[in-house]
């Protein structure tokens, strides 16, 4: 029974850790992107993966074939560009960060439209031989639960990605739909009036056709 209580009381400290390390390194959010809008995250590990995605959602509404598109960059604790991506509507990137320290996200947007876009980062760390011997509490299963536990975060950051594309694609069938309606609208409306006007002009000349055969 106290072995039992031993493995309970282990199994609980350890999801509190994987639970408290999932929501510490990893966040989303929604930008409304004017110029040029910079997000920062402290990576604590040399070589920690760091992965995520981006979805500018109102890029099938408003763009057009000439749009020069959402410039991405991704810069190191010393100043260099380690991922960039030029004119994109949206994309997933992973990247190893070779030193710790605060890793910085841009967004560009080259015109003067606001975009809003939907951005989700997250740095993932799994033990390696170095730490299991510098810290005696771990061991290879807690290597295998880190590992774990980053594969479902490959998942879950895979399913918030179509998830933001989904959304994407629902504002456009909304504003498509509008757009639809509207148009449909003005065409019944300019439909009625040019037939008001036909009416009217074929009457006058009746009437000017009736004036003269009585003269």
């Amino acid at each position: 029974m106290e072995k039992l209580m031993d493995w309970l009381s282990k199994i609980c400290t350890i999801v509190i850790i994987l639970l408290g390390t999932i929501i510490y390194h990893a966040f989303a959010l929604s930008i409304t992107l004017h110029d040029v809008e910079c997000l920062s995250e402290n990576v604590l590990h040399d070589g920690d993966t760091v992965s995520g995605n981006f979805v500018v959602m109102d890029h099938d509404i408003f763009w057009s074939s000439d749009h020069p598109g959402i410039d991405f960059t991704v810069t190191s604790p010393e100043g260099n560009v380690v991922h960039s991506l030029k004119g994109t509507s949206g994309d997933k990137f992973e990247l190893k960060a070779t030193k710790s320290g605060i890793y910085k996200f841009c967004f560009h947007n080259p015109i003067t439209t606001p975009e809003t876009v939907s951005f989700y980062l997250h740095v993932g760390h799994i033990p390696n031989e170095h730490d299991l011997a510098k810290d005696e509490h771990l061991d290879p299963i807690h290597v295998k639960i880190a590992e774990l536990r980053e594969a479902l975060e490959s998942i879950i950051t895979e399913q918030k990605y179509l998830k933001a594309r989904d959304a994407r694609h629902r504002n456009t069938n909304e504003s498509t739909r509008k757009r639809v309606v509207i148009y449909t609208l003005l065409e019944y409306i300019l439909f009625v009036t040019t037939s008001i006007l036909q009416v009217v002009y074929i009457r006058r000349l009746f009437s000017k056709s009736f004036a003269y055969n009585r003269v």
